[in-house]
């Protein structure tokens, strides 16, 4: 598995304040605790969604697609410029990120553990080559905003919760700005 149990993550309230610490496998384990974490979309010129399948290796959800990036920000640092440094440490991408909203969700994968995070959800630009970081990324492809939604219900089994949650609520409000 590629989670870092010794790295400790950010527990939040419901309003995304600060209540404390727990090492990241803690805040997996049975129905989760609420941290701070965040999702990254970044689009090309062509207007395709970049989506990576998650490494087989990782604690939750292992070889399901996902948006571009997601994960969690260290202690004392501030949730847009976690999103820029995963989005390179994952993909190798430098990019202006803007955020779209937040929200909170729990989802428990098997009988392993739970995601249950107050998501921070950003979008941005990508033109780069792509070199992602096999630790965390298996596969990566752009698909053509069009056919995201497509992409999810057909392989809806793997999935990733939070990707199908964030892309409802990004082509509801949201899709206009990509």
């Amino acid at each position: 598995m590629t989670m870092h149990q010794n790295d400790e993550l950010i527990l939040v309230d419901e309003f995304d304040n600060e209540i404390g610490s727990l090492d990241k496998y803690s805040c997996h384990l049975g129905e989760g605790q609420l941290h701070r974490a965040f999702s990254v979309f970044l689009i090309n010129s062509q207007k395709e969604l970049l989506i990576q399948k998650r490494s087989s290796s990782k604690f939750l959800w292992g070889n399901y697609w996902s948006n571009s990036c997601c994960s969690h920000p260290r202690y004392g640092e501030s949730i847009k410029d976690a999103a820029v440094r995963r989005t390179y440490e994952e993909l190798s991408v430098t990019s202006e990120l803007t955020f779209l909203y937040s929200f909170k969700y729990q989802a428990t994968f098997e009988d392993i553990g739970s995601e249950h995070e107050l998501c921070h959800v950003f979008f941005g630009k990508v033109e780069q080559t792509i070199e992602f970081n096999e630790a965390e990324i298996s596969e990566i492809k752009f698909l053509p905003l069009t056919e995201v939604e497509t992409f999810i219900q057909e392989n809806r089994k793997n999935i990733t919760p939070w990707f199908k949650l964030e892309w409802n609520e990004i082509t509801n409000k949201y899709l206009d700005l990509f």
